[in-house]
């Protein structure tokens, strides 16, 4: 394991002779033996050709890695962070040490068949206009249903995978253009994402991905759904689905990505439908006896608002593509936000 990191010559390349094509980078808080069996599944991929940058994020549970088992498996750095600095700022630290032209974030609750890395960067080649990719994420304890395949963004606000819950067998096998890619298994190439300032770090974990993606459209990115690139999903194994921490954060960085990234006169004619969704959702929410963690979200928002307009002023400025054509992408049925929200909690 070496600590020397490659230096950039400002356009995405290096300086080192021989690269890896890829940088895997994953983040750990907690992962208990999620964590083996995620690098398991790594070891086995078909694929040899790319580095693995493991960033522990203050973690405080007793399990620790074998570095020189570990060493012996992969391309290996570690970085360890001295406290939790949210899923946001940890990708981002990642991002800036890898040393190859594509990056894949990936979870540690996320076990990537061994085909994975190969297929993403087979479509990466295929489709050079397109700037992220998407994983097919199959739910880990039932895999005949889907956990996504993409993410899905809604003119209210909203956002959800494609597919989720629906029958694996019959669901999600096209590859297709997505509104942007789920963050839990992913390929970016490094350079746009750096270039657009990685995820946003107010973010702190939830939602960071589509906000995102977001801007990368407005930048006049791509994302490709990849079908063949498949991983087994566990979904929130350190956080909890339906925990106060995932509720606080996923509805308050719901609200800033609406109020950055929609372009005018979108966000005009949006933002009634907005306030009246979540209302909708803090209602429900509140009933369901998390009162506390939705209307915090949603104080909390509104008072970072200021700092996220001003964000706001720089990304629309620097808009590459017309304002109509992000509608092409979003998803604009009246009733798909309680519908998907209505399927989501119903699941086991």
């Amino acid at each position: 394991m070496s600590d020397i990191q490659a230096q950039s010559n400002g356009n995405g390349e290096f300086d080192e002779p021989n690269p890896p094509e890829v940088s895997v980078i994953l983040v750990t808080w907690n992962s208990g033996d999620i964590l083996s069996r995620c690098l398991e599944d790594l070891s086995r991929q078909v694929f040899k050709g790319y580095e693995l940058i493991i960033v522990d994020n203050g973690s405080s549970d007793t399990v620790g890695l074998n570095l020189n088992e570990l060493s012996r498996s992969f391309d290996l750095r570690i970085e360890r962070l001295v406290s939790h600095l949210g899923f946001a700022a940890a990708n981002n630290i990642g991002a800036r040490l890898a040393r190859s032209k594509w990056i894949a974030l990936l979870n540690a609750d996320a076990f990537p068949e061994p085909d994975w890395l190969e297929n993403l960067l087979h479509a990466a080649q295929q489709n050079p206009d397109c700037t992220a990719f998407s994983s097919r994420q199959v739910q880990y304890h039932m895999p005949d249903l889907l956990d996504g395949a993409g993410d899905a963004y809604h003119i209210s606000g909203l956002a959800w995978r494609n597919g989720y819950n629906l029958p694996a067998d019959k669901y999600g096998l096209e590859q297709k253009e997505i509104f942007s890619p789920c963050a839990a298994a992913a390929l970016y190439r490094r350079e746009e994402f750096l270039g657009l300032g990685g995820f946003d770090e107010d973010y702190f974990s939830y939602f960071e991905d589509v906000d995102l993606g977001f801007r990368l459209r407005l930048n006049g990115g791509k994302c490709l759904y990849v079908p063949e690139a498949v991983v087994r999903h566990v979904g929130s194994a350190s956080t909890g689905r339906r925990s106060d921490f995932s509720v606080y954060y996923g509805y308050r960085n719901l609200i800033w990505t609406f109020f950055k990234d929609m372009p005018s006169p979108w966000i005009w004619i949006f933002l009634p439908f907005h306030v009246a969704t979540m209302l909708f959702f803090a209602i429900y929410i509140t009933l369901r006896g998390q009162g506390r963690a939705i209307w915090s979200a949603i104080f909390d928002a509104i008072r970072g608002l200021p700092k996220m307009l001003a964000k706001r002023k720089a990304i629309q400025k620097n808009m590459k593509i017309k304002p109509g054509n992000v509608l092409k992408f979003m998803s604009r049925g009246i009733f798909e936000p309680y519908q998907e929200f209505i399927k989501r909690n119903q699941a086991k």
